[in-house]
């Protein structure tokens, strides 16, 4: 009997995982169907864009090697996003405690959000070298952004009645923020974060392109310039496979450390499909 109920747990998860995951699932088989068919019928030649076999067999034939460009990749935007998120967080908090700060940071901050990142990546390399960091560096630049506008939203949207009610309990600032500001900044400081980790993939290659000899980006240029489209694709699917698995464990660090939160979601769009 008991076997049974963990059975029907076990498939009342997966129908519900299913429900929520089958259209970005059936739509990405639709993608790579119509990606055979069309490489297939030779509507468009194998040098521009490869077929999925060739892509497989380049992604099979070279996994070591892919493997450790990586590895190298992953080093770089998993050290850059944290830096952005360290950074991100401590700068939101001093600005919505400081008016005067906030003034000072936020157009500095937006000015450089502004600036192409590919247009000062070669700067990074003059200054640090063709090492690991300016590409962190360009991935930090990359996930800052939005982690400070999701800390500033999301610490302002503590009802200004309840940061009233704890001063007048004697809660200080420290105490306030650990216990009602943090906690309600999560939901939209993990949204922050979603964003921030896919955009320090995307840092980390586009330093890459500028100065490296290893790495993903690294890989791209030379597949490009081989006229290897296959290896070229292969790289691509493994960089984007990177920012989805970050996202993926963004998304479950917030089931629990929010559950209400995502509850409250999916209900929402259990709603809508009733």
């Amino acid at each position: 009997m008991m076997a049974l109920s963990q059975t029907e747990k076990s498939q009342g998860k997966f129908a519900s995982w299913w429900a929520k995951s089958w259209h970005p699932i059936v739509f990405v088989i639709a993608l790579v169907v119509v990606w055979w068919a069309v490489t297939t019928a030779g509507w468009v030649k194998p040098y521009i864009i490869p077929s999925p076999v060739d892509t497989w067999i380049a992604m099979s034939d070279n996994a070591a090697y892919l493997a450790q460009h990586t590895w190298v990749t992953a080093y770089e935007t998993i050290v850059g996003f944290i830096i952005a998120v360290i950074v991100g967080l401590a700068v939101a908090v001093v600005m919505v405690y400081s008016g005067g700060l906030e003034k000072t940071l936020y157009p500095v901050i937006l000015f450089a959000q502004v600036v192409p990142k590919i247009a000062i990546a070669p700067l990074f390399v003059v200054w640090l070298g063709f090492g690991a960091s300016p590409k962190i560096l360009v991935a930090v630049l990359m996930a800052f952004f939005p982690v400070v506008i999701s800390g500033l939203s999301g610490l302002r949207s503590v009802d200004p009645d309840v940061l009233q009610l704890t001063s007048t309990m004697g809660a200080g600032r420290f105490k306030t923020f650990v216990k009602v500001r943090l906690p309600a900044a999560l939901p939209e400081l993990l949204s922050g974060f979603k964003v921030a980790a896919t955009l320090a993939v995307t840092g980390a290659v586009v330093g890459e392109f500028v100065g490296a000899n290893e790495g993903l980006g690294y890989v791209i240029l030379q597949a490009n310039g081989n006229l290897d489209t296959a290896m070229l694709f292969a790289a691509l699917i493994i960089m984007s496979l990177m920012g989805v698995l970050l996202f993926g464990i963004i998304q479950i660090a917030e089931r629990f450390l929010i559950p209400w939160h995502s509850s409250k979601r999916d209900l929402g769009a259990s709603t809508v499909r009733l």
